[in-house]
């Protein structure tokens, strides 16, 4: 059996409630067919980049499971039946990383970022041909 990630979006219109039952008939799926749910999480009503069939926030879900892909193909199958999923990804993966992911994590606990170099154009020295125009 492999492992993939899947990221999905339920409908802003339902509850939270019912985005965890929803959720939780998609795992009988894999869980019956000899697959396992390795993390789960709900990362909540988020904002969406754009709008995807007039809606402009969705539940987002996260699955790490790992199962055949007979399996992941009649999930994913089920997914795009259901008129509450706006959107899903599925990726396979070489492992479960058991900690929280970066949506879950607080800002104090994500990683620092590097520096981005050089972005304002202020402290940069004026250009050669300028200061020759300027002295003659």
């Amino acid at each position: 059996m492999r492992l993939y990630e899947t990221v999905l979006i339920a409908r802003q219109d339902v509850s939270s409630t019912q985005v965890e039952s929803m959720t939780d008939e998609f795992a009988a799926i894999i869980e019956t067919a000899g697959g396992s749910i390795k993390k789960r999480e709900y990362w909540g009503l988020r904002t969406l980049a754009y709008r995807i069939k007039k809606n402009r926030k969705g539940h987002y879900v996260l699955l790490n499971l790992e199962t055949t892909p007979e399996t992941l193909n009649e999930f994913e199958r089920i997914m795009g039946l259901n008129e509450d999923v706006l959107r899903f990804m599925t990726i396979a993966i070489e492992e479960v990383d058991e900690a929280p992911s970066v949506v879950m994590q607080s800002k104090s606990e994500r990683p620092e970022r590097g520096d981005r170099g050089d972005r304002g154009s202020r402290d940069r020295a004026p250009k050669p041909e300028a200061t020759e125009q300027a002295e003659a």
